[in-house]
């Protein structure tokens, strides 16, 4: 994810001016051009957030205590945990408390024949045409029904930089992490991660 895409965190762009009045309030003016400066910069400042890249790990920038859902949990409590903590997906465990799925909008949404890349308002429109809810028929269903599964996982080592592949690569929102036994002990969500890149930026 490009922080550059998030206003809040753009980084700051080096003018000539500014390289120039850094030159001069050094101890001893370097004989080199404001180009060369910036270029010997935006060098190091690349390899300084490759180092962090691989410096910070989950353990860093993950969300501690996780919110999870039981497997056998009935659909209206669990889009009700989602809705009062307000959040999109959360951790499926099963009885001895492992990662086994994980539940979020897009699982609903897809249930509720919104495609699998569907969004709310699709299920809106899909709601008009049919003069109905089409949430009805999950009443009775339970969140290993419609979970996505098997869960992508981590453990507290993995570092930012491949936490971030592994998200694009897998076009997930969230990473639980866990701990050697499969039970969770945080997650990270491409929140987190543009919270990190802005920390870096």
């Amino acid at each position: 994810m490009n922080p550059s895409h998030h206003p809040e965190c753009a980084t700051i762009d080096i003018s000539d001016q500014d390289v120039m009045a850094a030159m001069k309030a050094m101890q001893g003016y370097i004989d080199i051009t404001p180009a060369d400066f910036r270029e010997v910069y935006r060098a190091a400042y690349a390899l300084a957030k490759e180092r962090m890249m691989n410096a910070l790990k989950a353990a860093d920038i993950m969300s501690a205590p996780v919110y999870t859902i039981a497997a056998d949990a009935d659909l209206i409590s669990a889009a009700t945990l989602l809705a009062e903590k307000g959040i999109s997906g959360a951790p499926v465990i099963d009885r001895h408390g492992r990662v086994i799925g994980v539940l979020s909008e897009k699982d609903f949404l897809r249930k509720m024949s919104a495609g699998p890349s569907g969004s709310f308002m699709q299920v809106i429109a899909l709601c008009l045409k049919n003069k109905g809810c089409l949430a009805t028929p999950m009443i009775n269903r339970t969140t290993a029904d419609i979970m996505s599964a098997p869960p992508i996982t981590a453990s507290s080592g993995m570092a930012m930089g491949a936490i971030s592949s592994l998200l694009m690569e897998k076009n997930i929102n969230r990473l639980p992490i866990v701990d050697g036994a499969g039970k969770p002990i945080g997650i990270v969500t491409r929140s987190d991660l543009v919270n990190s890149f802005c920390l870096l930026g």
